[in-house]
């Protein structure tokens, strides 16, 4: 393989593990906020409780977000400086504001909140989470201002080969990550809610099959208490308010994905059109969408492909909001493109071997058909178990069946895998440019480069493989650590995150692993914090 597609499979395969933590963390960090503003407002323990577990999760996810995301930053300098030189007249305002900015401010009150339970007013405490939160936001928005250039580039004009900011507000506006990011921030809170939904079940499942909740004679719960510390009947009250919450949020969620996913697809067929042509399979002019497509795999010739069930007219309102405008396929933009950018590769050294090699316009229509369908199956499928749940828990419990229990909690992935393939669709949808061109009506801005130009040219294909195997191994031990936790909190449950429930005031200077007199108050700031 050539070092350019290492380089590539390196970025792709780190960029994805990271971002499984990055949804997470912003929409579980937004549902515990509101759970501490409720407990905050109405006193009532079961909030307390509920902001403490999944809290307790919310941290954990944070923390090895932080460890896997500092690599994606070194890897423009080791893999990609070209790409760096490039696009960082542009790149170094919203990188800055989110290091400097978005992270101090979002990892300075989230320490105030771990360590300030105690310490702090609880009002003040209360701001800690919300700054934090609103930090992370911020944070993925300065994200998401540095990918929408590279999807849409403006605000900015070729001086000396390289781009130059000239309009920052342009930047920062772009109408590609006003778009964007509401669709980030919906698919984050659908990952909430199904993650939320999957372990209430389970553990709501778990006091059903154990007997301490039983179903009355009108077959309603009649939640009971078990001489196990936290397994009482304020325990079911934050697991049915837990899953409820998880539903709902996940419902509102994917129809915001929807509106904004539709508003985002059709500013993908103006900007990128042979992306979104790929994306439906269209080989040709027309107005249809194609349910199902069958072709040669790994062709790269489109009329290999052939639709087997196709709906007239979809396809024209998903890019034009009629259902009679016809929208170009790839044939006919594969000879735009070619007139506009050029049939082969700039014989020049930045392109290595890959010089004066032909251009494939065409993405892996593989990836971008099925990655766009498994985003939005996905993401239905995480929306139709939410309506599910909230159906079948209207009676204050779930169904005993153990199979409904592995299928909510294995549902916890659906949203995840809605936003990865989401993410590696728009990605590898932009090929064969890292950044993409910019049609406009004057015609082409010249802002923009083909991947082939973005590596780094004194890394050597086995350089790059080897940072790859190490990285990807490094990454899959911090999967198991990170899956362990919070397999291990969960199973827990509440006392897990509040061991001051199992504790009694004469306990309060022991440790039960060193035995009397030893540690420090099991209810002590350091018990929730580590």
């Amino acid at each position: 393989m050539e070092a350019l597609e290492i380089a590539r499979w390196q970025f792709g395969i780190t960029t994805v593990y990271h971002f499984m933590m990055v949804p997470l963390t912003i929409g579980l960090g937004l549902v515990v906020a509101v759970m501490q503003t409720l407990w905050h407002r109405t006193g009532k323990v079961e909030y307390l409780r509920m902001t403490k577990f999944w809290g307790k999760l919310f941290l954990i996810n944070f923390i090895m977000g932080v460890a896997t995301g500092i690599v994606q930053e070194f890897q423009f300098g080791m893999a990609w400086s070209e790409y760096s030189r490039f696009v960082g007249d542009v790149f170094g305002a919203p990188l800055a504001l989110e290091s400097l900015l978005a992270f101090f401010v979002e990892s300075t009150f989230l320490g105030l909140w771990i360590f300030g339970w105690k310490q702090l007013k609880p009002g003040i405490h209360l701001v800690c989470l919300w700054v934090a939160v609103v930090g992370s936001v911020f944070s993925a928005y300065f994200i998401i201002v540095a990918n929408s250039w590279m999807q849409h580039p403006v605000g900015a004009e070729i001086i000396d080969g390289r781009p130059v900011m000239t309009d920052a507000w342009a930047v920062f506006t772009n109408n590609t990550a006003l778009v964007a990011f509401p669709h980030t921030l919906m698919g984050a809170l659908a990952v909430a809610g199904g993650f939320l939904l999957g372990i209430a079940w389970y553990h709501l499942w778990r006091r059903r099959t154990d007997g301490i909740d039983t179903i009355g004679a009108d077959g309603r719960v009649v939640p009971g208490e078990a001489a196990i510390p936290g397994r009482d009947r304020t325990d079911h009250k934050v697991w049915i308010r837990s899953l409820r919450i998880g539903a709902v949020v996940a419902m509102i969620s994917f129809a915001g994905t929807a509106l904004t996913g539709d508003l985002q697809g059709k500013l993908m067929f103006e900007q990128q059109p042979m992306k979104m042509a790929a994306a439906e399979a269209a080989c040709h002019d027309g107005t249809g969408f194609s349910v199902l497509s069958i072709g040669n795999l790994g062709s790269k010739n489109c009329d290999d492909i052939k639709a087997l069930i196709e709906v007239p007219g979809i396809l024209s309102f998903l890019a034009n909001g009629d259902f009679t405008t016809e929208v170009r396929g790839v044939n006919g933009l594969l000879d735009q493109y070619k007139a506009d950018y050029g049939t082969h590769l700039p014989d020049n050294p930045i392109y290595g071997e890959r010089a004066g090699q032909e251009i494939e316009y065409v993405p892996v229509m593989e990836v971008t058909y099925w990655g766009f369908r498994m985003m939005i199956g996905f993401g239905g499928l995480a929306a139709l178990a939410a309506l599910i749940a909230l159906w079948a828990t209207r009676k204050g419990t779930v169904p005993a069946s153990r199979w409904l229990m592995r299928l909510a909690v294995f549902g916890i992935l659906a949203p995840f895998g809605a936003n990865a393939a989401g993410w590696i669709f728009t990605e590898m949808g932009r090929q064969p440019f890292v950044v993409a061109p910019n049609p406009d009506l004057n015609g082409i801005d010249q802002v923009f480069m083909f991947t082939a130009a973005a590596v780094s040219p004194g890394v050597s294909a086995g350089e790059l493989l080897t940072s790859l195997i190490v990285l990807t191994a490094v990454y899959a031990v911090l999967l198991v650590v990170e899956v362990k936790l919070l397999v291990k909190y969960i199973r827990g449950g509440v006392v897990s995150a509040m061991p001051e429930i199992a504790h009694t005031p004469a306990d309060e200077n022991e440790d039960p692993t060193k035995g009397p007199g030893t540690g420090k108050p099991a209810d002590d700031v350091l018990a929730f914090a580590y």
